[in-house]
């Protein structure tokens, strides 16, 4: 790919003051020895497609707008159309993903949509490229590039995000059919420790997902996902995220990633799902910008936040309580089932029911435009959109 180019120099940063105050392993020795530094500063650097990547990013992270996440794995998908009582077949997964680019005006305020590989190079019913269906409705498209979780060895059951192997010609591939931004989930979960090798493993893996895709012309959305697993209550997701967002961005610096071409999509801070003390969107909105104000650079565009099995009124909610006054990032969303979950019964996979079921997710993706711009009220929701989607020990 391109060479390099020197985009900033920056004073060196020691560990312990970037993490402000927040006790880490420090590196080896032997570490420092093998990544040199030169004493008159660090060297952020991205691929020539650097003014691309914050272009990209920049037009993701646009005022009342955010991300549709439509990127479920096939298996996934079946498991979306099994609840409305269809086969998991190609062409049913195609109906439905038309049903949702081809949403119209969905553009006014869904900036980028996370496909699936399968979706990155299908074509609607109507024969026309799902991507150029996303493009003309303003919208970038995006893919998922992870491929999966599995078992972390040595840890308390935990798990590790694969992927990494083959992943820059890939996403060369991708950007090549279209795909301007990627995305790379991976999980903590609190009732498991978490472990410190499984913070570690998560930090680098996604720092080296970053690196890759930024090389390739791909602006990398990083997804450390703290599970809503637990009985745990706010304080202890709060100390634990702090953590995690510390490691993700010390590795990301170490990595040469460039800040201004990615975007974050986090958890919210939020309880335990089993907890008994349940959060007001006031509280949550207060405990996640003060991690945020702790941990995050402002040069990073888009906050873009997954919903994580909260209703879909719940993470709309939350949204508009984070966007009552100005914030350094563009603080918006990037969900899937807390805008799909409606849309999709509406549907019920009957053709006849396309328009209605498009006006659904229309509708919640203009009440998350809304909470991106703190104008959110929840007035006239249906119960059906308060149901909450928390499932415990859900597998993507």
């Amino acid at each position: 790919m391109a060479s390099a180019s020197l985009l900033k120099t920056s004073p060196v940063l020691d560990k312990s003051e970037w993490v402000k105050g927040h006790t880490l392993r420090q590196p080896s020795t032997s570490a420092v020895r093998c990544h040199p530094v030169a004493p008159s500063g660090l060297t952020v650097r991205a691929s020539s497609y650097a003014d691309e990547l914050v272009k990209t990013a920049k037009a993701i992270a646009s005022p009342g707008r955010g991300i549709l996440a439509m990127d479920e794995s096939n298996a996934t998908c079946g498991k979306r159309l099994a609840s409305i009582g269809l086969e998991n077949t190609e062409a049913n997964r195609q109906a439905y993903r038309t049903l949702l680019v081809s949403a119209p005006g969905l553009g006014q305020y869904i900036s980028g949509a996370i496909l699936f590989e399968e979706t990155l190079y299908q074509t609607t019913i109507d024969g026309k490229k799902m991507v150029d269906v996303l493009v003309e409705q303003n919208i970038v498209p995006g893919i998922k590039v992870d491929k999966g979780l599995v078992p972390l060895a040595g840890s308390n059951n935990e798990s590790w995000c694969q992927g990494l192997d083959g992943l820059a010609p890939r996403s060369a591939a991708y950007y090549q059919q279209g795909a301007r931004f990627a995305k790379w989930r991976t999980v903590v979960s609190i009732p498991n420790g978490p472990t410190e090798l499984a913070v570690k493993e998560a930090a680098w893996g996604l720092a080296r997902y970053a690196a890759i895709s930024q090389d390739n012309g791909l602006v990398p959305i990083v997804e450390p996902e703290i599970l809503l697993d637990g009985d745990h209550g706010i304080d202890r997701t709060f100390e634990v995220a702090k953590k995690v967002w510390a490691e993700v961005f010390f590795y990301l610096a170490q990595n040469n990633v460039m800040f201004e071409g990615i975007l974050l999509k986090p958890s919210m801070v939020t309880p335990g799902a089993e907890c008994k003390d349940r959060a007001t969107p006031q509280q949550v909105a207060d405990y996640t910008l003060s991690l945020l104000r702790q941990r995050i650079p402002p040069a990073v565009p888009g906050i873009m936040f997954l919903s994580g099995g909260q209703s879909e009124v719940e993470a709309t909610l939350n949204l508009n309580a984070m966007n009552q006054a100005p914030n350094p990032w563009h603080v918006s969303f990037s969900y899937a089932r807390a805008l799909q979950n409606t849309c999709l019964k509406k549907w019920g996979g009957r053709p006849e029911n396309v328009k209605d079921a498009q006006e659904v997710l229309l509708i919640r993706a203009k009440a998350n435009s809304l909470a991106q711009l703190g104008k959110y009220t929840g007035e006239g929701e249906s119960e059906e959109a308060k149901q909450g989607m928390f499932v415990k020990g859900y597998v993507y």
